[in-house]
């Protein structure tokens, strides 16, 4: 009979540490599928509204860019958020505002670097922000410029940053430079030079690139991939 009851016993500890082996394992395994989603909780929460974003984008002009420029970034925007959501405001084609998934998403491998005013928490106050989204808005809907000229009827990704900043709160993040300063000298570079200007290539236009905002000493790196 003793038998019997520790026969029971045993099986019954078995069946029980089976149990909870199998609810250990359900755990783990949920956890293992929320990293990602605590990972990002815990990034998106230390972006704040003005941020600047940066990654390698996948355009046919990219790789001319971060040639011409010496730089592994070719394009950026502002980050906003919008009723809980977070943004970017971009100048693609047309000027936009995009959700900040789908904008990583856009960009090589996902990788990104957002930085930041080294004293936003002092210049970036709630009244500068709507006077920049205000500037911003002037420029929503326009066409992306694919000649890179400093006119307000087209504008590319840096120039929509650098304009922003510097007519709303006269913050001028990056040297302009003329386009006779990049290295225009790779083929690739080159040929897209041909392909857009011909032989009239405006070597003293002025321009702003996502390196000389990226290299900003005004600006900080908040997180990085």
């Amino acid at each position: 009979m003793k038998k019997i009851i520790l026969t029971l016993l045993i099986i019954g500890l078995l069946a029980f540490l089976g149990y909870k082996g199998i609810e250990m394992y359900q755990f783990a395994e949920g956890v293992k599928k929320d990293i990602p989603h605590f990972k990002k909780t815990i990034r998106y929460q230390k972006i704040q509204n003005g941020d600047i974003i940066f990654h390698t984008s996948k355009s046919n002009q990219s790789k001319a860019i971060q040639l011409a420029t010496d730089s592994k970034y070719s394009h950026m925007g502002i980050i906003y958020e919008n009723n809980g959501e977070l943004y970017v405001y971009e100048a693609i084609q047309p000027v936009q505002m995009t959700p900040l998934s789908e904008w990583i998403n856009r960009g090589e491998n996902g990788q990104y670097v957002i930085k930041r005013l080294k004293n936003a928490n002092e210049i970036l106050t709630n009244l500068s922000l709507k006077k920049m989204k205000q500037i911003g808005e002037q420029f929503k809907g326009k066409p992306y410029d694919i000649y890179f000229e400093w006119s307000d009827d087209k504008i590319y990704c840096s120039e929509l940053v650098w304009k922003i900043y510097k007519q709303a709160i006269n913050i001028e993040i990056g040297k302009l430079e003329k386009l006779s300063s990049f290295d225009l000298s790779n083929e690739t570079v080159k040929a897209k030079m041909r392909e857009r200007y011909g032989n009239n290539i405006p070597l003293n236009e002025k321009v702003i690139s996502p390196v000389a905002i990226f290299n900003s000493d005004k600006l900080e790196t908040i997180f990085e991939n």
